[in-house]
């Protein structure tokens, strides 16, 4: 199978400049990856392009590993680990590092993090791993249906019970997250894997797309258009005529033949 990527940032209709960032493979790794940054004084567009950069070079620099690893690595439980996983978990750990210690050194960084969310391709499936309430989707057979689980104190209260999905918009807190790259300095990396088909679509995307678009609205453009680079276009534009209060930014990966 084939991968056929799309990205695109916009500033959004209310902000003066865009602390969002993303990645796309450029051949040597099948990595798509969006950076939500956050932080005074221009800190979050430091802090998403310092945790894409640590991410890249991190897989970079580890790329043989995967075929020259004589067994596969161990876990504390003694289970051996998926070596895609751990690669992946670690290149996002390197990014919350390189995060957090420039924010430790800095008067100027003080504070300053990321949310991640990205995809990682082999034959056999997609890798994803998140932190924050940037998104991973997946559009299949005209469905479109969230992978990742936001790490937010909205989500946290509709897990308890405490509020309903459908009243997450009203929630004032609703993008105050529980989870960030660079706050601390260690940080827990959901991940997890799952067999993909051809014609999926996956939907890389920062919660200036999400909070600005139902899921059934998004669900209706992918319906409406075939063109990638055309779908990332206009999924930024509903995004700004229904209020552009955040950068947004997407990226989309189709699987083909």
């Amino acid at each position: 199978m084939k991968l056929i990527c799309a990205g695109m940032t916009d500033v959004g209709s209310t902000r003066d400049h865009n602390e969002d960032d993303f990645y796309l493979s450029d051949g040597k790794e099948a990595l798509c990856v969006v950076a939500d940054g956050m932080g005074g004084h221009r800190s979050g567009e430091v802090a998403s392009a310092m945790a894409i950069k640590a991410m890249v070079e991190y897989y970079r620099e580890t790329m043989s590993d995967e075929a020259s690893a004589p067994d596969p690595p161990v876990g504390e439980d003694g289970e051996e680990v998926d070596l895609i996983e751990y690669r992946l978990r670690e290149a996002v750990l390197s990014a919350n590092t390189a995060v957090f210690t420039a924010a430790s050194e800095s008067e100027m960084y003080q504070g300053m993090g990321t949310t991640i969310v990205l995809g990682y391709f082999t034959n056999d499936g997609a890798y994803f791993a998140n932190i924050g309430d940037s998104r991973a989707y997946r559009f299949r057979d005209g469905k479109l249906e969230q992978r990742t689980e936001d790490h937010s104190l909205a989500n946290e209260y509709v897990r308890m019970g405490i509020l309903a999905a459908e009243d997450i918009e009203y929630f004032p807190y609703k993008n105050v997250i529980t989870r960030a790259c660079g706050l601390a300095d260690e940080v827990e990396v959901d991940v997890h894997f799952e067999e993909m088909q051809v014609d999926d679509i996956f939907l890389f995307c920062s919660d200036g797309l999400s909070d600005m678009i139902r899921d059934g609205q998004i669900e209706q453009l992918f319906k409406e258009e075939d063109d990638l680079e055309k779908l990332c276009r206009r999924l930024i534009d509903v995004a700004n005529e229904n209020g552009g209060e955040d950068n947004i930014t997407v990226i989309l990966a189709k699987v083909t033949e």
